[in-house]
């Protein structure tokens, strides 16, 4: 039987989803949880990888299993996980279903003040710099990088990937009446690897004046680097919700 699973993850402190050797990552705790809990080992299957230090405030795993463990699942591995990680519903998808290659859509918000706020510390960037940059022209540079599929300029080198091809179904920016809180939220099919983080400085980088949209125009019709990269702290960054065909 094949089992999804959605939660949310306060990234910092972690290297990130993926499991790797001898790091602290979000798919090992699971994984160690899951193997004290049923005793024998559960490999799962994340939506997608996040860098270290991002977090998700949506995130789908999947996994296989011989039973029907649905009943109690949520409860009692709450109580075994770090409470940097909180587990919220599990239901049963056909056996061929993929969390990450079903996923119709994905989105991101990457949040940021202006004003100090320890209690923003850790989810958000504090960027003061930001209160003098020319907001319009930030929108302007999101509405520009929604005309374009291909985004080679936003993403981080030596990617092995076969596609730079991203539909963008919405990228807007957010900021809040005062003027303290700003957020970038993008929605597409699917992202490359550190393509958010590079959208939002080079969108701050326009709203600064150090790089001009035509600057940004021609990157993206010529499909090379931009001059003045520059990729933002992840700790701003969440993953925010994963869409599906798949009832669940």
């Amino acid at each position: 039987m094949r089992f999804a699973v959605r939660l949310s993850f306060n990234g910092n402190n972690y290297f990130g989803w993926q499991s790797q050797d001898s790091e602290n990552t979000i798919q090992d705790k699971i994984e160690q949880v899951l193997k004290q809990r049923y005793n024998t080992r559960i490999d799962i299957t994340g939506c997608c990888r996040t860098d270290s230090g991002v977090h998700a405030s949506d995130f789908v795993f999947h996994f296989d299993y011989r039973e029907d463990l649905r009943d109690g699942f949520i409860y009692s591995l709450n109580k075994m996980l770090p409470d940097q990680i909180a587990l919220h519903s599990i239901f049963q998808v056909p056996d061929d279903f993929h969390c990450r290659f079903d996923a119709i859509s994905r989105s991101y918000i990457y949040n940021l003040h202006v004003v100090k706020n320890p209690f923003k510390s850790g989810f958000s960037f504090y960027f003061p710099a930001l209160a003098k940059a020319d907001f319009e022209l930030m929108i302007k540079a999101a509405e520009i990088l929604k005309k374009h599929k291909e985004f080679y300029p936003f993403c981080k080198a030596h990617t092995d990937v076969k596609t730079m091809i991203c539909n963008i179904q919405e990228i807007k920016w957010i900021s809040s009446a005062g003027g303290e809180d700003y957020s970038l939220n993008i929605i597409s099919d699917r992202f490359l690897r550190g393509m958010v983080r590079l959208i939002v400085g080079a969108c701050i980088n326009i709203g600064l004046g150090k790089t001009s949209l035509e600057e940004l125009e021609t990157a993206l019709k010529n499909q090379e680097r931009l001059d003045k990269s520059w990729s933002v702290p992840p700790h701003g960054l969440f993953l925010n919700d994963i869409k599906y065909l798949t009832p669940d």
